[in-house]
């Protein structure tokens, strides 16, 4: 049975499950993890001001740069964890224009822009040839309101299939009151993450070096994002997840 962890950008899966990634990566378990929006834009598109702003903020200048290095963080925390990257091509939000050519996004958490309408769709297409019957899916239940992560769970829900879900970290540290709003009608369990995974864990995350200045206060340091990460797992000695009743 392989477990497909559906990560709406390159570190999302990490940050929300890497605890139970590499425990079940060591118990034999096959896991991939699907990363959707890190597709490269055209060369010669001028980045909008909001992406450049988020460039300097990683330490890159152009968007070729920065998702060929992200991509490479992803790798490596895959690696971490033992489990094997697969990289989708549609666009992050901060490098999608209309079809006026305007640029459709200056917040991460816009609603979906009419305009996106079609993109679940899309996305659920490109996963669907890769999917087989056994497989487990894990999806994110967009708590903080990403519209990226809105977006992937549309996607997933088109699929027609179980999921379960996981919560987006570091977005819970930060609007916990949409835990139970994009939780409802879901039945919650808790696995068990040891304490080798909690460790692993850890250093996947630092594995993303770009993008820790940028993940707010509770994560925006090597040591913040290690004690949040410790702190979430030891509420429960391991993460919850969640499956429709």
């Amino acid at each position: 049975m392989r477990w497909i962890y559906l990560s709406t950008h390159l570190d999302d899966a990490a940050l929300s499950a890497g605890g139970l990634i590499y425990d079940q990566t060591q118990s034999g378990t096959p896991v991939e993890i699907w990363t959707f929006m890190c597709g490269f834009p055209p060369e010669d598109d001028e980045p909008s001001p909001w992406a450049q702003d988020v460039h300097k903020m990683w330490g890159f200048s152009t968007a070729k740069e920065a998702i060929s290095a992200r991509r490479i963080e992803d790798r490596n925390a895959a690696g971490i964890l033992g489990a094997k990257a697969v990289h989708f091509d549609f666009l992050d939000c901060i490098y999608r224009r209309g079809s006026d050519g305007s640029w459709l996004y200056s917040d991460i958490r816009q609603a979906p822009h009419e305009e996106d309408a079609d993109l679940p769709r899309q996305i659920a297409e490109a996963m669907s040839p890769r999917i087989s019957r056994d497989d487990m899916l894990v999806c994110q239940l967009s708590v903080g309101s990403h519209v990226d992560h809105v977006i992937v769970r549309r996607a997933a829900e088109i699929l027609g299939r179980p999921l379960i879900y996981d919560i987006d970290i570091p977005y819970l540290f930060y609007q916990p009151e949409q835990l139970a709003p994009k939780s409802a009608g879901l039945k919650e369990n808790v696995y068990t993450v040891s304490e080798a995974g909690l460790k692993f864990w850890q250093e996947a995350v630092l594995a993303y070096t770009s993008q820790i200045s940028s993940l707010e206060y509770a994560f925006n340091t090597p040591e913040k994002a290690k004690e949040s990460i410790k702190s979430y797992w030891s509420e429960w000695n391991g993460i919850r997840l969640l499956t429709v009743i």
